[in-house]
């Protein structure tokens, strides 16, 4: 068989778990995820053999249309993404073995989480308009379903509400693109899409179109507003699904049309993706800085990561738009490793999440703390994860934003001096997000896992299942693999780059050491396994002349708290402490932060009150007042409601003559 018929029975027995594990029963949940991980690792086998073979494979089922049937294609581009998609759903499923025992109702979840990963495969294969509009809102309706999977918690209600509001809008946006693309022939198949011309300004359109339809679902700002919501509401094995894995699939929505369907762009196209990339990693970071939710500040950092890979197929659209071919291929390269690495470590970190919520019953970093003696190998995973998204070498975050620098560093020869102006900034702004981010989770690992517990739960936590560790253990092994050997996995993305730029980045497995030279050996090299060598020997050597020259002599103090004796937990840096510097620094001006201090006078007998306050300026400016917009006009025509027949009749009357006059107008 070829893999687009593997990979289509692989989607089809996705969706047709739902519809058994309801008539299993909750019994069958184990059963359910162990078979969708199963179904998920022979996707990632499909997908990498397709990619590393190339080639193209196509068929046409039918079903959908009758005059078009349901087109899939399965390419280098789809074929990265359905591994993508493999390895995170295998992961997240057997992360889900261990962390269902602790759910009291999963027949909340079950019925829909095998639907939901095989609605994001069949958008991945669909090679005709219907088919991927129609898989896309299947993939909406299933992950909203497992927003609500809590539904008797208000947030979860107000986040699936928001989140279905959004995605309605999305689908919209991608309908209109879609109709745009296919003209008024109506040729919804890809490959006509593919020979379509259209004009500088219905191409504007679509572009816009696809970063509000692919944008708000991937979590691109201004239109993230549903994510920090959604994420912490979910199980947290759905929200590994939705991060690690969802967002790519959005992501790829956006590559397919832009890069594919629509073809070269023009360079004026490429500043706008550039400038909300760039603006959406350093507010999605900033967000995540102030956020005391463990969950929540992982959905924060997501929009982060989402902004700096839009910043570099911004990039990519530029590079191509001038003809510089190679350097499109590595900004897009680039980009697609960050895809990869996103996918391993934020999995792996709203895995260890949701092993903290089961140790302790409580999201909130306050009341977290010590967990490291509690929780050790959780600990240990969660750091490769916190070490990864940081971008610290050697591990596999830092790889992908060093490529994506090394592009941004050849924008000179970009012949446009607003790009050559922009690119740089661009970049200046990424470094800030990248510092930020190191920032954010040095204080979510040290506030979680380090110092003494904040409270009872977190002083009796207990380790996680074998199975949760397991899947762990796996993406975290991931992220040392992709990073001590990143060449392998540019490699392996040559075929993708070649496909959308027509170029793709050096060999890299020839090279000495495994050395990652993206350009040339002249200009910058980089090789993650000497990093982590040179880390080992030099931290070896320190603990050695330590003990070495130190006195054997067994001294004990007081721990030194700040300047406090006082040994009680409270008294340590919480999240609230470690932020104050960036919110009151950048805060101010980007989130209206504000702080109070209520000190009640010698005698009041009331407790000192300190409130800390800041608003996503998204939501401030965009989403609040077309809310009050709505509100205010839904109660106006809810007056229509108690007219009288009179009324109502003559309602219709009017109505009818209206209609008459603008028929008579428009002929």
């Amino acid at each position: 068989m070829a893999p687009i018929d593997l990979a289509a029975l692989a989607a089809g027995a996705l969706l047709a778990l739902g519809p058994l594990a309801i008539m299993a029963g909750r019994r069958a949940a184990s059963g359910v995820y162990i078979a969708s991980g199963l179904i998920c690792a022979a996707v990632a086998g499909i997908g990498l053999f397709a990619l590393l073979t190339g080639g193209v494979s196509t068929t046409v089922l039918p079903i959908g249309l009758p005059w078009l049937g349901a087109h899939l294609r399965l390419d280098a581009l789809s074929a990265f993404f359905a591994t993508v998609l493999g390895i995170g759903g295998a992961a997240v499923s057997l992360y889900a073995v261990g962390y269902a025992r602790h759910d009291d109702d999963p027949m909340r979840v079950i019925p829909f989480y095998p639907g939901f990963l095989g609605a994001m495969l069949a958008v991945l294969l669909a090679d005709d308009a219907f088919s991927f509009l129609m898989s896309w809102e299947v993939m909406s309706l299933l992950s909203w379903a497992l927003v609500l999977a809590h539904h008797h918690d208000p947030e979860a209600r107000r986040a699936g509400f928001v989140y279905l509001v959004m995605a309605a809008i999305g689908t919209m946006a991608l309908l209109l693109a879609f109709g745009l693309m296919a003209g008024p022939d109506g040729g919804y198949a890809f490959d006509t899409i593919r020979a379509t011309t259209r004009t500088p300004l219905v191409a504007a359109i679509i572009l816009g179109l696809m970063l509000l339809g692919a944008g708000s679902k991937a979590g691109l700002a201004p239109f993230h507003a549903w994510l920090p919501l959604a994420h912490p509401a979910a199980p947290s094995h759905v929200s590994a699904l939705m991060s690690g894995v969802m967002t790519k699939v959005a992501l790829y929505g956006f590559i397919r049309v832009v890069f594919d369907l629509m073809g070269p762009q023009a360079w004026w196209a490429s500043p706008a993706v550039i400038l909300m990339g760039a603006g959406t990693a350093v507010l999605g970071i900033i967000l995540a800085m102030m956020e005391g939710d463990l969950k929540r500040a992982l959905a924060y950092s997501t929009i982060e990561n989402i902004g700096v890979i839009f910043t570099a197929l911004g990039l990519a659209m530029a590079f191509r738009a001038n003809g510089m071919e190679a350097a499109a291929a590595l900004a897009f390269s680039a980009a697609l490793f960050h895809i990869f690495n996103h996918m391993a470590f934020k999995s792996l970190l709203f895995m260890g999440a949701g092993a903290t919520l089961t140790a302790t019953g409580t999201r909130s970093l306050d009341r977290m703390g010590g967990l490291i003696h509690q929780m050790p190998v959780t600990a240990a995973l969660m750091l490769v994860a916190v070490l990864a998204i940081s971008a610290l070498p050697p591990l596999n975050g830092f790889a992908s934003e060093w490529l994506i620098f090394q592009s941004i560093l050849l924008s000179p020869g970009l012949p446009e001096p607003s790009l050559q102006m922009l690119a740089p900034a661009a970049g200046g702004l990424l470094a800030l997000a990248a510092a930020l981010a190191a920032a954010a989770f040095v204080r979510i690992y040290g506030v979680g896992f380090l110092g003494r517990p904040r409270s009872d739960a977190a002083r009796d936590a207990v380790e996680a299942d074998r199975a949760s560790l397991a899947a762990m253990g796996l993406l975290a092994a991931l992220c040392v693999f992709a990073g001590l050997f990143p060449g392998l996995i540019l490699d392996a993305l040559a075929p993708v780059a070649s496909q959308l730029t027509g170029a793709h980045v050096p060999a890299q497995a020839g090279q000495p050491w495994l050395t990652l030279t993206p350009v040339a050996a002249t200009r910058s090299t980089y090789n993650g396994l000497l990093v982590a060598v040179f880390i080992a020997l030099s931290g070896w050597l320190a603990a050695a002349l330590v003990h070495r020259l130190a006195s054997r002599d067994v001294r004990r103090g007081p721990a030194w708290d700040c300047g406090f004796p006082n040994i009680d937990p409270i008294t340590q840096y919480g999240a609230g402490s470690f932020a104050q510097p960036i919110r009151r620094t950048l805060g101010t001006v980007l989130l209206r932060a504000r702080e109070s201090v209520d000190m009640p006078e010698p005698g009041d007998l009331r407790p000192a009150r300190h409130e800390v306050s800041y608003e996503d300026p998204a939501w401030l400016t965009l989403y609040a007042p077309v809310a009050r917009m709505v509100d205010a006009a839904a109660t106006y025509v809810n007056r229509f409601q108690f007219l009288t027949i009179r009324r109502y009749l003559s309602l219709v009357f009017a109505s009818l003559i209206l209609l008459l006059t603008g028929l008579t107008l428009w002929h």
